[in-house]
């Protein structure tokens, strides 16, 4: 990723971006007659709303914002147009570029450099081969004096953060376990300075927390229960926000096992929701936000071996009730199951989940946004899914109805893990929603959070989808 930083002056024959409403030429630009003329020609007769120039190796970009979109569609495009400049810039070795905003709108030079630095991510530590095809962009200067330092410092913060959940989704679980993704977060806990308290094996047989448990059983490595809380001295909520995350390191589907072509490629990803609410707690308690917040991540792999977990086998959960497990592949929702009950000791204001749950919400929206459902009230919903809009990390929300409830019966015991074959995604909600007793969110993060191709600045791997949308969230309290 690139450093974000202020800058007054703009050097000549410095790298370039221009953001403005319409084309004029200022001697501060440092611009040439021909070159100048171009972009003239290109803004005007051919109505360029993007122009590029390599003018003997310096990259002009000019960029018009396209006036018939909202603010929202208007940041996800500069954005986007932010990648294609920082794909350039490496393509011409440059080491810096700076930004100038000639519009009226502070968040068109924001929106551009969290576009450009998220689109600079590499993960090439166990690539030594890659060297020499490592990204030369290190810093992106802004020239707009309106900007203030703290909204710079946040968007660095926010850029490394969500960098952070990248790395950890794209570990392989021979270098992430469970432990190692507690470790990690304890890491997170001592850089941004929020308290991190990880339970052991015998720790989590203490509290019965059965679901934890039984995905473990045909692992060699032991899981883990991570508690992360941030709390300041003037947070503004008078109760905790509660965020959960599903920490599956790896999962085969254990004796259900997955049984088409590649479909356990990409399995090192199913601890996604897991690494946005470390990382998240990692972003918020960097910017010193005014908000007390917990994390909780349960973390286990789900494998065939040992005594694994049958279809048919009975489960007590941490809560006391029973669950009839029928689909080993259906694990995610057992050790949620545990976090949330864990949850109800905080009396939480809202609790949010992000989990790669189910492919059902895949088939549903595709990688375009994040199936969300459950009980919290219409403002908490709405201000949610304000921030994904403008974080473009977008919510579809999906029915809660109570008949979906009939689908998770069992003849023998309290309920079922799976649902039948229809609405899976949402009757993995319906499951989930059994252990809480709060306002309660469900996000299931399937379908963005890793990505078999680049999509503009969401990089291919883990894209760190969920710790923008958070972070905006909680930032934007109370406003």
């Amino acid at each position: 990723m690139g450093t974000i930083k202020r800058s007054s002056t703009i050097t000549k024959g410095s790298d370039l971006v221009i953001i403005c409403d319409k084309w004029k030429d200022k001697p501060g630009y440092f611009l040439d007659h021909t070159t100048a003329n171009y972009i003239a020609k290109e803004t005007g007769e051919g109505e360029k709303k993007f122009v590029t120039v390599n003018n003997l190796g310096r990259m002009i970009f000019v960029i018009i914002p396209d006036s018939k979109k909202d603010s929202n569609g208007s940041s996800e495009l500069l954005r986007r147009n932010g990648c294609t400049i920082c794909d350039a810039l490496n393509a011409n070795k440059s080491k810096n570029v700076s930004i100038i905003n000639d519009t009226l709108k502070i968040s068109n030079s924001l929106a551009l450099a969290e576009g450009i630095a998220l689109a600079n991510y590499q993960f090439l530590r166990h690539k030594p081969s890659a060297k020499k095809n490592i990204n030369t962009l290190s810093t992106i200067f802004l020239s707009d004096k309106k900007i203030r330092d703290n909204s710079i410092e946040q968007l660095n913060i926010l850029v490394d953060a969500t960098c952070k959940a990248r790395d950890l989704v794209n570990e392989p679980v021979n270098v992430l376990n469970a432990e190692k993704l507690a470790d990690a977060f304890k890491s997170f806990g001592k850089q941004a300075g929020f308290k991190v308290e990880v339970l052991n094996k015998a720790r989590i047989e203490q509290l019965k927390m059965g679901g934890l448990l039984c995905v473990n059983w045909g692992s060699v490595d032991p899981p883990t229960f991570t508690i992360m809380e941030y709390k300041p001295k003037k947070y503004k909520n008078k109760k905790p926000y509660v965020l959960v995350g599903k920490g599956v390191v790896y999962d085969t589907g254990g004796l259900s096992l997955k049984p088409t072509p590649n479909s356990m490629d990409m399995m090192k990803c199913d601890m996604a929701g897991g690494a946005a609410v470390g990382a998240t707690l990692y972003a918020i308690a960097k910017a010193k936000l005014n908000v007390h917040v917990i994390g909780l991540v349960p973390a286990t792999d789900n494998r065939p071996g040992f005594n694994a977990f049958a279809p048919g086998d009975i489960i007590t959960m941490m809560d006391g009730s029973t669950v009839e497990m029928l689909n080993s592949d259906a694990e995610g929702r057992m050790i949620l199951a545990d976090a949330l009950h864990y949850a109800k000791k905080y009396n939480p204001e809202l609790t949010i989940d992000l989990a790669t749950l189910t492919g059902a919400a895949v088939a549903a929206i595709g990688t375009f946004g994040i199936v969300s459902m459950g009980t919290a009230n219409e403002k908490q919903t709405h201000r949610l899914k304000e921030s994904g809009l403008r974080t473009h990390e977008r919510l579809a929300e999906f029915p809660f109805w109570d008949e979906y409830d009939e689908l998770m019966k069992s003849d023998i015991a309290d309920m079922k893990n799976i649902g039948g074959p229809y609405g899976g995604s949402i009757t993995a909600g319906k499951f989930l929603a059994k252990f809480t007793n709060y306002p309660y969110i469900h996000l299931d993060i399937a379908g963005p959070a890793f990505l078999t191709a680049k999509d503009s600045y969401r990089s291919k791997g883990g894209t760190g989808v969920g710790v923008r949308l958070l972070f905006d969230f909680f930032n934007n309290l109370g406003k």
